[in-house]
């Protein structure tokens, strides 16, 4: 009898940084997809000479739509979709491939430590962080979400948990998280807009203070130390930021 085969589906935009770290933890996989959009550092060079079969796609629809690209080219009995910074750790690696040979679920979750500038996280809302990643294809699709994108499953499909780390290196630097403070707020804004949300400076204010006291005190941030307080801090800006982007969107049908 064949094994099942698995397919690692990956998107990058100028992610050299961690792509080949990324690559080479998986490289027992049977295929690799990257979806690219229009790279302008190493990230396709660095994709290719892992074996990666690379697909340009220039036209940004969006993280979800994107990410069912990667799911779309591939033919694996089974999909792991993870980012061009997330390492799998040689723990969670042998449990996918003890999940895949003998399956007691459709979709596995894995658990997802993050990163802050080169601390790692493990309060402030961001962990414990279980989210599906491994699944039977056909079992589940991403949603078609600009930003925050979120695997759904077929109805009734249980999700069952692996052993291991999956490693998110999400903010690196400071550069890194306010290029990304900009990017997920302009993409929150489009999406609340092209659903019909309203925004203001009222609103703006009192979502961000909120965002600041649910990161740091009540999912604990303060026990992250100073890191604890900038995600507190970053939090709160974003969603400031996302509300005052999306009060200019509506204001625009006016001017």
């Amino acid at each position: 009898m064949t094994h099942p085969s698995l397919g690692i589906a990956i998107i990058t935009y100028n992610a050299a940084a961690r792509l080949a770290q990324c690559l080479e933890a998986v490289s027992f996989a049977d295929d690799i997809v990257v979806v690219d959009g229009g790279s302008t550092d190493a990230t396709v060079a660095i994709a290719q000479s892992h074996g990666a079969r690379v697909v340009i796609e220039r036209e940004w629809p969006g993280f979800g739509p994107q990410k069912n690209r990667a799911l779309d080219a591939l033919c694996t009995d089974w999909v792991l979709s993870i980012d061009a910074d997330e390492v799998v750790t040689p723990e969670l690696a042998q449990a996918i491939r003890t999940a895949i040979a003998n399956p007691r679920a459709d979709v596995y979750a894995v658990d997802r430590l993050s990163s802050f500038c080169g601390e790692w996280i493990r309060h402030s809302g961001w962990y414990p962080d279980w989210i599906p990643r491994l699944f039977r294809r056909g079992s589940a699709r991403f949603s078609d979400d600009l930003v925050h994108e979120r695997l759904v499953t077929l109805a009734d499909t249980p999700v069952a948990r692996l052993d291991g780390k999956l490693m998110h290196y999400s903010y690196e630097d400071f550069e890194t998280v306010l290029r990304k403070l900009d990017a997920y707020s302009t993409a929150g804004a489009r999406q609340r807009h092209a659903a019909g949300k309203r925004g203001s400076l009222g609103i703006a204010v009192t979502r961000g203070l909120w965002a600041f006291v649910r990161t740091y005190v009540l999912r604990r941030g303060f026990l992250d130390g100073r890191s604890g307080f900038m995600i507190a801090v970053f939090n709160a800006q974003t969603v400031y930021y996302r509300f005052v982007k999306l009060a200019r969107l509506n204001e625009r049908p006016h001017q």
